[in-house]
Protein backbone atom coordinates (compact mmCIF):
# COMPACT_ATOMS: atom_id res chain seq x y z
CA UNK A 1 0.00 0.00 0.00
CA UNK A 2 1.48 3.32 -1.13
CA UNK A 3 1.95 6.18 1.36
CA UNK A 4 1.57 9.65 -0.13
CA UNK A 5 2.28 12.97 1.54
CA UNK A 6 1.10 16.32 0.14
CA UNK A 7 2.11 19.75 1.42
CA UNK A 8 0.56 22.98 0.14
CA UNK A 9 2.68 26.02 0.94
CA UNK A 10 0.24 28.66 -0.28
CA UNK A 11 -1.03 31.21 2.21
CA UNK A 12 -4.28 31.53 0.29
CA UNK A 13 -7.01 29.03 1.13
CA UNK A 14 -9.08 27.91 -1.82
CA UNK A 15 -6.56 29.07 -4.42
CA UNK A 16 -4.69 27.23 -7.15
CA UNK A 17 -2.41 25.32 -4.78
CA UNK A 18 -5.39 24.05 -2.77
CA UNK A 19 -7.06 22.88 -5.99
CA UNK A 20 -3.91 21.13 -7.14
CA UNK A 21 -3.48 19.45 -3.75
CA UNK A 22 -7.10 18.29 -4.00
CA UNK A 23 -6.42 16.83 -7.44
CA UNK A 24 -3.45 14.90 -6.04
CA UNK A 25 -5.59 13.63 -3.16
CA UNK A 26 -8.26 12.45 -5.61
CA UNK A 27 -5.68 10.58 -7.66
CA UNK A 28 -4.23 8.71 -4.65
CA UNK A 29 -7.56 8.09 -2.88
CA UNK A 30 -8.11 4.36 -2.62
CA UNK A 31 -4.53 3.60 -3.70
CA UNK A 32 -3.07 3.89 -0.25
CA UNK A 33 -2.65 6.21 2.70
CA UNK A 34 -2.72 9.95 1.94
CA UNK A 35 -1.49 12.59 4.39
CA UNK A 36 -2.16 16.26 3.59
CA UNK A 37 -0.69 19.35 5.23
CA UNK A 38 -1.91 22.89 4.57
CA UNK A 39 1.21 24.62 5.85
CA UNK A 40 -0.40 28.02 6.32
CA UNK A 41 -3.10 26.53 8.54
CA UNK A 42 -0.47 25.20 10.96
CA UNK A 43 1.19 27.09 13.80
CA UNK A 44 4.86 26.63 12.91
CA UNK A 45 7.28 29.11 14.40
CA UNK A 46 10.08 30.32 12.11
CA UNK A 47 13.66 29.88 13.28
CA UNK A 48 14.79 32.65 15.55
CA UNK A 49 14.09 34.07 18.95
CA UNK A 50 16.17 31.29 20.47
CA UNK A 51 19.74 30.45 21.52
CA UNK A 52 20.35 27.81 18.81
CA UNK A 53 19.59 25.07 21.31
CA UNK A 54 18.87 22.67 18.43
CA UNK A 55 22.55 22.70 17.45
CA UNK A 56 23.35 21.01 20.77
CA UNK A 57 20.23 18.89 21.24
CA UNK A 58 17.31 19.05 18.81
CA UNK A 59 14.80 18.21 21.55
CA UNK A 60 15.89 21.43 23.28
CA UNK A 61 14.45 23.56 20.47
CA UNK A 62 11.86 25.83 22.11
CA UNK A 63 9.49 25.00 19.22
CA UNK A 64 10.12 21.24 19.22
CA UNK A 65 6.44 20.40 19.72
CA UNK A 66 5.01 22.40 16.81
CA UNK A 67 3.90 20.51 13.64
CA UNK A 68 7.23 20.85 11.74
CA UNK A 69 8.54 17.50 12.96
CA UNK A 70 5.24 15.78 12.12
CA UNK A 71 5.57 17.01 8.52
CA UNK A 72 9.18 15.84 8.26
CA UNK A 73 8.25 12.46 9.73
CA UNK A 74 5.30 12.07 7.36
CA UNK A 75 7.56 12.82 4.39
CA UNK A 76 10.21 10.37 5.59
CA UNK A 77 7.54 7.68 6.07
CA UNK A 78 5.99 8.24 2.64
CA UNK A 79 6.72 6.57 -0.67
CA UNK A 80 6.11 9.81 -2.56
CA UNK A 81 5.69 13.42 -1.47
CA UNK A 82 4.24 16.33 -3.42
CA UNK A 83 5.20 19.92 -2.64
CA UNK A 84 2.70 22.43 -4.07
CA UNK A 85 3.86 26.04 -4.13
CA UNK A 86 2.88 29.42 -5.54
CA UNK A 87 5.44 31.83 -6.91
CA UNK A 88 5.83 35.00 -4.87
CA UNK A 89 8.14 37.57 -6.50
CA UNK A 90 10.08 34.90 -8.43
CA UNK A 91 10.80 32.83 -5.29
CA UNK A 92 9.05 30.16 -3.25
CA UNK A 93 6.77 31.61 -0.55
CA UNK A 94 7.90 32.34 3.01
CA UNK A 95 6.09 29.21 4.23
CA UNK A 96 8.50 27.07 2.21
CA UNK A 97 11.52 28.87 3.66
CA UNK A 98 10.14 28.43 7.19
CA UNK A 99 9.80 24.71 6.46
CA UNK A 100 13.39 24.56 5.19
CA UNK A 101 14.84 26.46 8.14
CA UNK A 102 12.99 24.47 10.74
CA UNK A 103 13.95 21.22 9.03
CA UNK A 104 17.57 21.75 10.04
CA UNK A 105 16.53 21.13 13.65
CA UNK A 106 14.76 17.89 12.67
CA UNK A 107 17.90 16.51 11.01
CA UNK A 108 20.44 17.98 13.46
CA UNK A 109 22.91 15.22 14.41
CA UNK A 110 20.57 12.59 12.92
CA UNK A 111 22.08 11.70 9.55
CA UNK A 112 19.93 8.59 9.35
CA UNK A 113 16.81 10.80 9.31
CA UNK A 114 18.26 12.94 6.54
CA UNK A 115 19.17 9.87 4.47
CA UNK A 116 15.66 8.48 4.89
CA UNK A 117 14.11 11.86 4.00
CA UNK A 118 16.27 12.28 0.91
CA UNK A 119 15.48 8.76 -0.31
CA UNK A 120 11.76 9.54 -0.58
CA UNK A 121 10.61 10.34 -4.10
CA UNK A 122 9.51 13.98 -4.30
CA UNK A 123 7.59 15.91 -6.93
CA UNK A 124 7.22 19.67 -6.95
CA UNK A 125 4.34 21.59 -8.54
CA UNK A 126 4.74 25.35 -8.88
CA UNK A 127 2.12 27.84 -10.01
CA UNK A 128 4.35 30.39 -11.70
CA UNK A 129 4.43 32.72 -14.67
CA UNK A 130 8.12 33.52 -14.20
CA UNK A 131 11.46 31.71 -13.99
CA UNK A 132 12.48 28.33 -12.64
CA UNK A 133 15.99 28.98 -11.35
CA UNK A 134 15.20 30.09 -7.81
CA UNK A 135 12.74 27.24 -7.30
CA UNK A 136 15.04 24.57 -8.68
CA UNK A 137 17.85 25.77 -6.41
CA UNK A 138 15.58 25.67 -3.34
CA UNK A 139 14.23 22.21 -4.22
CA UNK A 140 17.71 20.67 -4.54
CA UNK A 141 17.93 20.55 -0.74
CA UNK A 142 15.12 17.99 -0.76
CA UNK A 143 16.54 15.48 -3.24
CA UNK A 144 19.73 13.39 -3.21
CA UNK A 145 22.91 15.22 -4.17
CA UNK A 146 23.34 15.38 -7.92
CA UNK A 147 19.65 14.70 -8.63
CA UNK A 148 17.48 17.29 -10.33
CA UNK A 149 14.09 18.01 -8.73
CA UNK A 150 11.09 16.58 -10.60
CA UNK A 151 9.11 19.78 -11.13
CA UNK A 152 5.99 20.86 -13.00
CA UNK A 153 5.68 24.60 -13.61
CA UNK A 154 2.11 25.64 -14.35
CA UNK A 155 1.95 29.01 -16.06
CA UNK A 156 -1.62 30.23 -15.72
CA UNK A 157 -1.41 32.41 -18.80
CA UNK A 158 -0.55 29.34 -20.92
CA UNK A 159 -3.99 28.05 -19.97
CA UNK A 160 -5.75 31.36 -20.50
CA UNK A 161 -6.04 32.03 -16.76
CA UNK A 162 -4.81 34.64 -14.27
CA UNK A 163 -3.04 33.08 -11.27
CA UNK A 164 -4.47 35.44 -8.66
CA UNK A 165 -8.03 34.37 -9.53
CA UNK A 166 -7.36 30.82 -8.33
CA UNK A 167 -9.13 29.29 -11.31
CA UNK A 168 -6.19 27.52 -12.96
CA UNK A 169 -7.82 24.10 -12.72
CA UNK A 170 -10.94 25.37 -14.46
CA UNK A 171 -8.86 24.72 -17.57
CA UNK A 172 -9.19 21.08 -18.70
CA UNK A 173 -5.67 21.31 -20.15
CA UNK A 174 -4.24 22.39 -16.78
CA UNK A 175 -6.05 19.53 -15.05
CA UNK A 176 -4.61 17.12 -17.60
CA UNK A 177 -1.09 18.51 -17.08
CA UNK A 178 -1.42 17.98 -13.31
CA UNK A 179 -2.88 14.48 -13.68
CA UNK A 180 -0.16 13.44 -16.13
CA UNK A 181 2.55 14.72 -13.80
CA UNK A 182 1.02 12.98 -10.78
CA UNK A 183 0.81 9.65 -12.61
CA UNK A 184 4.42 9.66 -13.86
Amino acid sequence: MEKTCIISFSARPGGNCASIAGEIQKYWQGRGEVTFFDFSALEITPCGRCGYECFVDRESCPYFSDPEFAICEAIAASDITYFVLPNYCDYPPANFFIFNERGQCYFQRHHELLEKYLSVRKKFIVVSNTGRENFTAAFRYHVPEGAEPDTLFLRAREFGRVSIRGDLLSSPEAVEAVRTFIAQ
